[in-house]
């Protein structure tokens, strides 16, 4: 099947030839799991922590965004002492 390696470096396609989980060949891997996926052309320095493996097209990385947050008071539970 073919996956995307998205994050941190430039978005990479490749095939996934095999799962594994604990050194038993799986059919599949769910989100969550901690699995070894044999990737086809992908050598173990060209992917690392961080990164994801997906549908290709359907993760857009980014490296900005707007937020906006609240902090909570002392009296709400929130910080004893400022950021600053």
């Amino acid at each position: 099947e073919t996956v995307e390696i998205v994050g941190i470096r430039p978005t990479t396609t490749t095939t996934v030839t095999g799962v594994e989980m604990f050194r038993k060949l799986l059919d599949q891997g769910q989100a969550g799991d901690n699995i070894g996926a044999l990737l086809r052309g992908v050598d173990r320095e060209g992917v690392e922590r961080g990164q994801i493996l997906c549908k290709p097209g359907s993760v857009k990385p980014h490296t900005r965004f707007m937020a906006e947050a609240y902090i909570l008071t002392k009296d709400e539970g929130g910080r004893h002492t400022p950021f600053f």
